[in-house]
């Protein structure tokens, strides 16, 4: 009898922390199928017939390029994965190279030539590694009053309090330091302009994004042709800043009286994506409520009148896309929300955004609600 066909295997990744494992990372048992410089056409990838002349090619393209695609087999899917070529640290005689995971330099792959079956164990046993919760004591669930919590110790039952942008980076943006100088440039033009925003933090954050392809090749190891779903997975690292909406939100309700056609306020949104008011007339409900002083206040002080949330919807813009573009509420929509709540005559509620100055002087319909004001109840 001859011997088992073998296969390019992941047998093993020098990362022992098998926690901090994730789908997106080569792991035991993966089926390597080939390597190229770029995902985009599957022709141009060489296929993986034999360890030895996989590291062979490894090494040839190291010397124009560190990160590669790698197509792996891994149940009935297909994934490429983007990772890293490095040497092979356990040869020692001779000069071989590896690959390690794009998220981890720790994670680095041990390859080797093993059969159809013994694949299929690893990848059995990588399954259940990357899909357990906890290590430890063990686990239980317990009930939680979430709602009673809520409406307790958030001083708006809608609020989150903080909010927050995720900023991606640009096509041809490589180094985190780019993405950073552009999140905090954005944060600095926004308070010079006037919007009353409070830095609490920025943090990197990793957006792995998937294109799944349908395609028919030729099992390795019945011989029959058999379909099977592609996956292309790109990881990035985006830059996430956190923001208080202001020292505070000042809660106010807009109600119309009978024969009144606008709750009368004006608004615009700024070149950093934040809707604002910029004049408030006379006579009219958002007057009555106290917008009209507050715009006079936020005026004296040099800051902008800046809505935070409108029927308890945030309209804070969320993200930046990799083209460079705010996503942030749409102008007209929220011009919609107000004309439907006029027609119908109903009360409205918005929030504004408090500035670092003498509390702002409203009627006594209006609340302040921010962090300072979580606080157990005496």
């Amino acid at each position: 009898m001859g011997s088992a066909q073998t296969l390019v295997c992941v047998k093993q990744v020098k990362q022992q922390v098998a926690e901090e494992w994730e789908e997106s990372m080569p792991l035991p048992g993966d089926i390597v199928e080939g390597i190229a410089e770029d995902a985009g056409d599957d022709r141009m990838f060489i296929p993986a017939k034999v360890r030895s002349e996989l590291s062979s090619q490894l090494g040839k393209i190291s010397r124009q390029a560190e990160a590669i695609w790698v197509k792996i087999r891994r149940g009935n899917n297909a994934v490429k994965l983007r990772v890293f070529i490095v040497p092979d640290q356990s040869s020692k005689l001779q000069k071989r190279f590896t690959f390690r995971a794009a998220a981890s330099d720790r994670h680095v792959v041990v390859l080797a030539d093993l059969t159809f079956e013994e694949c299929s164990e690893l990848q059995e046993m990588s399954r259940r590694w990357v899909t357990v919760e906890s290590r430890g004591f063990n686990r239980k669930g317990v009930k939680y009053d979430w709602k009673m919590k809520v409406d307790t110790y958030l001083p708006d039952q809608r609020t989150t309090v903080v909010s927050s942008i995720i900023f991606m980076p640009l096509a041809r943006e490589h180094s985190i330091e780019s993405t950073t100088v552009r999140t905090m440039a954005w944060f600095s033009a926004a308070v010079s302009s006037g919007v009353p925003l409070v830095f609490i933090n920025i943090q990197t954050e990793q957006i792995i994004t998937s294109e799944k392809s349908n395609s028919t090749g030729k099992e390795i190891t019945w011989g029959k042709q058999q379909s099977y779903t592609t996956t292309t997975i790109q990881i990035l690292q985006g830059i996430r800043l956190w923001f208080l909406p202001g020292i505070a939100e000042i809660a106010l309700e807009l109600t119309p009286e009978p024969r009144e056609s606008r709750f009368g306020m004006d608004i615009k949104r700024t070149e950093e994506g934040f809707i604002c008011i910029y004049s408030v007339t006379k006579g009219t409900a958002a007057e009555r409520a106290g917008l009209g002083h507050l715009y006079e206040q936020a005026n004296q002080t040099g800051h902008l009148l800046v809505l935070s949330r409108l029927e308890g919807k945030s309209l804070m813009p969320s993200s930046v896309s990799s083209a460079g573009l705010i996503h942030c509420c749409d102008h007209a929509d929220i011009k919609e929300t107000l004309v439907s709540a006029m027609d119908q005559m109903d009360t409205i509620k918005l929030h504004i955004m408090s500035w670092p100055s003498k509390n702002p002087t409203t009627n006594a319909s209006s609340r302040a609600i921010g962090a300072d004001t979580l606080r157990p109840p005496y």
